[in-house]
């Protein structure tokens, strides 16, 4: 659904207004209370924003870990899933927090992908059909104090060795 609405509304916006008023608008990503604030025209760029409120405050008073974790997790995959196109799937695979510090102020979080890193992602998928790759981010605060550091592992893989792959895989289930 996500998809198809994305490829009608390119007509009309931009592929950064797309992805940052399309996360902002999803009830999904709305609940985690984070708000992405900033998206680069390339995508390379991602800034949210986690405030304090009533919604995710926990019994200390601080920001639930669960709302940092989920307000962070689905940033990377959908942007590399936004970068490199159609001819690939990308998928999360473990994801990792460390709690520094009870957050009981507005934090932010920044998800960057160079230039370098897209190209060498790509340059690995042409000499192997799957990768995997590990990012960290960390969320804190505007005085830089952190909060929270996650590490992500995400899956990356030729769309055509992927089908292929799921075929092999339910042949084998039979």
């Amino acid at each position: 659904m996500y998809k198809v609405l994305a490829t009608f509304l390119k007509r009309f916006f931009s592929d950064s207004q797309i992805y940052k008023y399309g996360f902002n608008w999803s009830p999904m990503y709305r609940r985690t209370t984070a708000r992405l604030i900033e998206v680069s025209d390339d995508l390379h760029y991602v800034k949210i924003r986690i405030p304090i409120n009533w919604k995710n405050r926990n019994y200390a008073g601080s920001i639930f870990g669960g709302s940092m974790l989920s307000a962070t997790d689905p940033i990377y995959m959908i942007q590399l899933i936004q970068i490199l196109g159609d001819d690939f799937v990308v998928w999360d695979k473990t994801a990792s927090v460390k709690y520094k510090r009870p957050a009981k102020e507005t934090i932010y979080g920044e998800f960057v992908f160079s230039e370098a890193e897209i190209q060498a992602i790509k340059q690995q998928l042409l000499e192997q059909d799957e990768l995997e790759i590990a990012k960290a981010m960390t969320l804190e605060n505007t005085k830089k104090q952190v909060f929270a550091e996650i590490s992500k592992t995400i899956y990356i893989a030729n769309k055509s060795y992927y089908k292929e792959k799921l075929k092999r895989r339910q042949q084998s289930k039979k």
